[in-house]
């Protein structure tokens, strides 16, 4: 039973494509998906072709673009060698199981890896196959005029008739002037109008897809020649955008390290402040970097104020304001009384309240008081806001600088600064150096305030907090092809919407004179999909032309016999 239901089906399927001929042909550019039972016997060349046509297919295109986005999963949850290295090793430190299982799969560099590019060209392909065959489609259902009206208008999907004493030729005039007023593309084709309008879905349905291939060129362009960089400033110093002048620095494949922008800042100020009261005590205020640029080398100085999300723009290079800490600013002396350094030394921030840690190192110009070469080094601990003594551990309570108070440690010893490896210059290595003693034995500690000095022991020299200094750390980053990428994204968007809201439909009108000599008026719309909206447009165009066509009365109403019937109770007499 099932069986026959469905041949039938078919049947009427392929009369019905009969009866509507050229009139019910696609209204999309989407070209049609052949059965395989329907396919002769493929050699090599047929199955690259029927390899290429479901490679170009939409839905393998939507699959593509569904990997593309479950492939960039790992790469967000998962931390990535070309963004942080330092955080990739210590990830693998703590997740020794699936660190090797992560490896193989390249999940330290999702972007980079093969199944990623593997994607990302099969989904670019893909598209360029999707849109030419469809953008050639397009362009000649642009120049081709409507089809003409299929025989039986009775099976289109919106239809509806009236009779009319109006000249057919009358009635086609004030169709065609009708519907060009409602902006459709209409002529007389054999004996009716052929009315078409919604081009714009497939001009979106094309622009979503072009501008898909615009974000992807952006995407990998920006990728290719990109460069980023961070820099920690403390007011008063400087930065010159070249190589050297980063304390860290990334870029593309193809990024060429003379193309970075020729410009350079000064830090002139910090400006920080903080909610001081309620729930939401210590939240930054205001969080500016007051500085002074040069575009070029020869530029003239100019004064601009950086601030979260409002970075400074420099030829397409963007220079964001990061974060923001302190730099006690200490001075030492050697044994003699000699003063051998004397610097704002940056600290790093451990906490929301700026509590900060670092190390003070002197390597040059440091003798003792028999005037022996020595190195010194001390571990600082930095607290803008000292709750006091005995009031717990010593943590900051609030960022802004109200108490300051450094902690020192005193070592003396190499700091192996001249082996040749590279050395993180907030952390001390005491693998060769000896703690100062004080005169319990104990190790050497002291809390200074601003202007207080820790003596050395035996002679050895003393170091002071002079006062304090801020920092301001900047990322410095340079994007290209970053607007075409919006711009594509703003594309998209609009394709998008065009291709879901805007209906292509057709309409066509029929008159012919009837055998009694009255004109008989069809009407009837086809859209490409479904639509409450297209019965109403109909509706609309049949009202509109049954004023200036309006219906005869009924042939089979006897006038006279109408004429004597008594009226209704309550109507007027």
């Amino acid at each position: 039973m099932s069986n026959t239901t469905s041949n039938t089906s078919q049947e009427q399927d392929q009369e019905n494509a009969g009866d509507l001929g050229a009139a019910g042909s696609q209204l999309s550019t989407a070209p049609r998906e052949e059965s395989l039972a329907n396919l002769p016997a493929m050699g090599v060349i047929g199955w690259v072709r029927w390899f290429w046509r479901q490679l170009t297919s939409m839905r393998v295109a939507l699959i593509l673009l569904f990997l593309l986005s479950l492939g960039a999963i790992p790469g967000s949850l998962i931390p990535q060698n070309s963004v942080d290295e330092l955080k990739v090793q210590t990830f693998k430190d703590t997740h020794t199981f699936v660190t090797p299982i992560y490896e193989k799969l390249q999940f330290f560099d999702v972007y980079s890896s093969v199944w990623f590019s593997a994607i990302y060209i099969l989904l670019f392909v893909s598209l360029i196959g999707c849109i030419v065959p469809r953008t050639g489609t397009f362009v000649g259902q642009l120049r081709s005029r409507p089809p003409g009206a299929p025989k039986r208008l009775t099976r289109l999907p919106a239809y509806t008739t009236w009779r009319t004493e109006a000249a057919p030729e009358q009635v086609h005039e004030a169709a065609l002037a009708l519907v060009r007023r409602r902006r459709y593309r209409a002529h007389f084709a054999g004996d009716s109008v052929a009315a078409e309008k919604g081009y714009l879905r497939e001009a979106g349905n094309l622009i979503f897809h072009i501008a898909l291939i615009v974000m992807l060129i952006a995407f990998a362009w920006g990728q290719l020649f990109k460069s980023e960089g961070a820099k920690l400033v403390v007011e008063g110093d400087g930065f010159s955008n070249t190589i050297t002048q980063y304390d860290d620095f990334k870029s593309g494949s193809l990024f060429d390290n003379e193309s970075l922008t020729p410009f350079s800042f000064t830090l002139d100020d910090f400006i920080g402040t903080y909610e001081r009261k309620g729930p939401q005590i210590g939240t930054p205020r205001t969080y500016e970097a007051h500085v002074t640029f040069s575009d070029g080398a020869y530029g003239k100085p100019q004064k601009k104020v950086i601030k979260v999300n409002e970075p400074l723009v420099v030829n397409g290079t963007k220079v964001y304001l990061n974060a923001h800490g302190y730099a006690p600013v200490v001075s030492v002396k050697d044994g003699r009384g000699k003063e051998v350094f004397k610097s704002a030394v940056p600290l790093l921030p451990i906490d929301n309240n700026v509590t900060s840690t670092g190390a003070i190192k002197v390597m040059d110009g440091y003798r003792d008081k028999n005037g022996k070469k020595d190195q010194l080094g001390f571990q600082a601990f930095f607290v803008p806001t000292f709750a006091g003594n005995g009031q717990g551990t010593m943590f900051s309570q609030f960022p802004a600088a109200d108490m300051p108070v450094l902690a020192l440690n005193g070592y003396h010893g190499s700091l192996g600064v001249d082996s040749g490896i590279a050395q993180n210059v907030y952390q001390l290595d005491k693998s060769k150096m000896k703690e100062f003693k004080d005169s319990k034995g104990k190790q050497l500690k002291q809390r200074l305030l601003v202007g207080e000095t820790m003596k050395l022991p035996d002679g050895a020299g003393s170091i002071t907090f002079e006062g304090i200094q801020e920092w301001a750390s900047f990322q410095i980053s340079e994007q290209p092809a970053s607007g075409w990428a919006l711009t594509g994204a703003i594309a998209a968007i609009a394709g998008l919407a065009g291709s879901l809201f805007i209906q292509r439909r057709r309409v066509w009108v029929r008159a012919e004179r009837g055998a009694d000599g009255v004109t008989v008026v069809e009407m009837a719309g086809l859209g490409r999909s479904e639509s409450a909206k297209l019965p109403e447009e109909l509706a609309g165009l049949a009202v509109t032309l049954n004023a200036e066509a309006p219906t005869a009365p009924d042939p089979d109403t006897d006038v006279d016999e109408a004429s004597s019937v008594e009226p209704a109770e309550g109507a007027e007499k």
